[in-house]
């Protein structure tokens, strides 16, 4: 009996937290930073960080304050038809630059790594320099030119981010299904590199392309 009333307040307590999440990302963040004075605030996100081939891509954004799209998200969150959309509606409104690290890049110096440097250099190639970039996850990419902030659930928190999670997955999602020509028998462009089972079949039969992973498992070799 006790150990059921203990669950019981922990189911409440939590269904209190539940409803007290945000909805969405906002534009709290950038316009907090642009009333200190800190603008143009930059989100940059990276999408590719698990597949078993292909590049990690990495996109900067700079948000236009009086002109952000309907319906920002996680990309994660969207259909690939609602991607498709709002990324043409973000590279019309937004400053927006996209950068990546290859496979063999990634097998050199880490997928961490590959995926931050990729960041930094997506940052670096946009139009107006930003004088603050917020990132995703838990890292500042190193060797910004300007404040980083790393915001954990950022594509759910900051709209900046959100953008560049949507630009960064429909780059990398075109650029894995341009692969399926090159590199065809993977089905690269019906899962992007993933491990799923057709694609994990397909390496078992032919064996590994340029663009696998080779230092991920089960590619690696012990």
């Amino acid at each position: 009996m006790c150990e059921v009333r203990r669950m019981s307040r922990v189911a409440s307590s939590d269904s209190r937290l539940l409803f007290d999440l945000p909805e969405g990302p906002d534009f709290s963040m950038e316009l907090a930073a642009r009333k200190r004075g800190i603008w143009p605030v930059a989100g940059t996100d990276e999408a590719g960080r698990g597949p078993l081939a292909g590049p990690v891509v990495a996109a900067a954004v700079v948000l236009d304050p009086d002109n952000i799209p309907d319906g920002l998200h996680d990309s994660k969150q969207l259909s690939a038809a609602k991607r498709e959309f709002l990324f043409t509606l973000i590279v019309q409104s937004a400053f927006v630059s996209v950068a990546s690290s290859c496979s063999r890049r990634i097998d050199v110096i880490d997928i961490r790594k590959a995926s931050l440097d990729a960041m930094r250099r997506a940052v670096a190639g946009l139009e107006v320099k930003p004088h603050l970039v917020l990132a995703d996850g838990r890292d500042v990419p190193p060797g910004l030119a300007c404040e980083g902030r790393a915001v954990v659930k950022g594509d759910a928190r900051s709209l900046s981010i959100a953008a560049a999670s949507i630009v960064a997955k429909v780059m990398r999602d075109r650029m894995m299904a341009r692969a399926e020509a090159t590199f065809p028998g993977y089905g690269f462009a019906l899962h992007a590199g993933y491990a799923t089972e057709v694609h994990r079949k397909a390496i078992a039969a032919i064996g590994p392309c340029r663009l696998h992973r080779m230092s991920f498992r089960p590619l690696k070799q012990e």
